[in-house]
């Protein structure tokens, strides 16, 4: 299958032509973002919270769990095919993305030929719109809605008897370092959301009003709480050991 040579100026790590290097190859979507936004703040949106997010989360992932896991991410864009050697594909700011009909059709090819996709860092009622609106366009025959509280994908291998609002680290206004954490999140509520295929098997995952991201990234910052930096590690493992085996 032929693949295409990235021109992009913001794309530093793109997908080797030799093909995934570990057993799990962290990838992380490249896309343009929609009029409704600018470029981001110091680096594009979809890379946002690149490298210190990966550089954390990875580490974990192949302390925690027996996965033979890549210590970085490629950044693959949907023109390439390459994308189909990666089953498991992170997007960050999915609600500032700008997907037009070709690129729709391959996510779309993407999933139905049994990759998993991570939506995550999507606030607020503009950017949701946003996101619903490509992901009809990507999977039509498919339908979001909420994941049940005891669904194996939450709880595969983390038994997540919670569900706390993973907030960015602009959101938490106070944290006196003995549990007393203010955190102040531009909506609410947050929801664990997903799509499901015809085999009832979920294969869009969505953190919607979460900034999981974050929680990666900031994991050596003391001011960012322990356990929500926590509850993030153990939701991302979960999802990446539940698209692995389903």
């Amino acid at each position: 299958m032929l693949r295409t040579v990235s021109n992009r100026s913001d794309v530093v790590n793109p997908p080797l032509l030799s093909g995934p290097e570990s057993e799990f190859h962290f990838a992380r979507l490249v896309f343009d973002v929609n009029n409704q936004h600018s470029w981001g703040p110091g680096r594009p949106w979809w890379r946002i919270d690149w490298p210190e997010a990966e550089e954390h989360f990875l580490d974990g992932l192949n302390r925690y769990t027996a996965i033979d896991s890549s210590l970085d991410s490629v950044h693959i864009e949907l023109s390439d095919n390459s994308l189909f050697d990666y089953p498991w594909l992170f997007v960050q700011q999915a609600g500032r993305w700008n997907l037009d009909n070709a690129s729709a059709k391959q996510l779309g090819e993407y999933l139905r030929r049994g990759g998993f996709v991570l939506a995550d860092d999507i606030h607020g009622p503009r950017d949701w719109d946003t996101f619903v609106e490509a992901m009809r366009r990507v999977i039509p025959e498919y339908s979001v809605e909420d994941i049940p509280l005891d669904d194996s994908i939450i709880n595969i291998l983390y038994d997540l008897d919670h569900r706390v609002q993973i907030p960015g680290r602009r959101h938490i206004m106070s944290n006196d370092g003995q549990g007393n954490v203010q955190v102040q999140m531009p909506h609410s509520p947050h929801k664990w959301r997903g799509i499901r295929d015809s085999n009832g098997q979920w294969i869009v995952a969505i953190n919607f009003n979460m900034d999981m991201g974050d929680s990666w990234e900031h994991a050596d910052d003391a001011y960012y709480p322990l356990s929500m930096t926590s509850l993030g590690y153990q939701l991302g493992m979960n999802y990446i050991i539940y698209a692995m085996t389903h």
